[in-house]
């Protein structure tokens, strides 16, 4: 019956694609997506060090005790190069956002120590999912009630593969009939 939807890659990148270029979704994106990552840096904080930096004499001392070499660093680090490598000039700026980012829940999760950061994480955490649940939810909603299309033509490209679908799901159900 034609491509698997799930795994035409294709189609989910296109759909994936249309659906947040809308400037309600980039809102959204925009407002939950970097606290979900900061807070998560800040778990991230308490997590082994691969590398002590206080012995390295890299950074001054007021910076040894919160900047670390884990897995907060690691996944930051990571994002970054992944942003870069998907967009030279945009992936750069995601980059230094990723560091500071990590600079930042560094600081906040050595101030706040274990017992309060992850009592804040999971309350941030709770927070920004529970809006990007509810505003993906609230659009799709607006969505199905104003008749929205990722770009125009999309309803009646979606429906005429629907149609060519049925049709030839008939034409198959005809034959082993006859």
């Amino acid at each position: 019956m034609g491509k698997p939807g799930l795994l035409d890659l294709e189609n989910q990148f296109s759909f994936y694609g249309a659906y947040h270029s809308n400037p309600f979704n980039i809102l959204i994106h925009t407002l939950f997506v970097w606290p979900i990552f900061f807070t998560s840096l800040i778990l991230f904080y308490f997590t082994p060090a691969f590398y002590d930096l206080s012995q390295s004499g890299i950074f001054p001392s007021g910076f040894n005790h919160a900047l670390v070499l884990n897995y907060g660093s690691a996944f930051s680090i990571f994002l970054g190069l992944f942003y870069v490598v998907l967009d030279k000039k945009a992936g750069s700026l995601a980059a230094l956002l990723c560091l500071a980012c990590w600079v930042g829940a560094s600081f906040i999760a050595a101030k706040l120590g274990y017992s309060l950061a992850w009592k804040v994480v999971l309350v941030s955490q709770l927070l920004c999912w529970t809006g990007q649940f509810l505003g993906h939810g609230i659009f799709e909603v607006l969505q199905s009630l104003f008749g929205y299309e990722p770009y125009p033509g999309f309803h009646m490209r979606v429906n005429a593969k629907i149609k060519a679908e049925i049709k030839e799901w008939q034409d198959k159900k005809q034959k082993k009939v006859s």
